[in-house]
């Protein structure tokens, strides 16, 4: 992939281990690269222990790298909403606190159509009864989280996870 080719898709949907963890698994033949970190708060650097007090206003986010030419980005999309439960309010399984929240950072003015037009699907699809707060706001500046993150459910199988695919 050129770096012409490739572009962003950030998700913030509870704890990056495992919306990390299934997308991997999901997009495995797809040639994706993913980070887990921080983003849309107003500490500069932030560390797991700071976003964990709630104070930073980050999100625990991942940042996926993809070639739209193998894969779409209303595809992630998609997917991000299948994986999580896009109807609570900062929290995600027993994770709560703000850094938990449903988020889709857009990189573009595309991606934001993208994002507001299946939301909008998805609301009337799946969520008839319930409202998504999965806020689509700006991407800004993305801080990766500390290397023992990275990838985590693969060198710590047992670890938590509540992402899974619901439909």
């Amino acid at each position: 992939m050129t770096e012409q080719q490739q572009q962003s898709a950030t998700f913030a949907g509870g704890c990056f281990w495992g919306i990390e963890h299934v997308f991997k698994k999901e997009f495995v033949n797809y040639d994706i690269k993913t980070r887990v970190g921080y983003t849309g708060g107003n500490t500069e650097s932030p560390d797991y222990k700071e976003v964990c007090t709630g104070t930073t206003n980050h999100a625990e986010a991942l940042d996926i790298t993809f070639d739209p030419a193998k894969i779409s980005y209303e595809t992630l999309v998609e997917f991000f909403f299948r994986v999580h439960d896009p109807t609570l309010v900062n929290a995600q399984g027993r994770n709560t606190g703000t850094q938990y929240r449903s988020v889709i950072f857009y990189h573009s003015p595309e991606q934001k159509l993208s994002a507001e037009k299946i939301t909008q699907k998805i609301q009337e699809e799946r969520y008839k009864d319930k409202k998504i707060v999965t806020e689509i706001i700006p991407a800004t500046q993305f801080f990766d989280a500390e290397e023992y993150h990275q990838l985590y459910i693969e060198k710590n199988p047992e670890g938590y996870v509540c992402h899974y695919p619901r439909w």
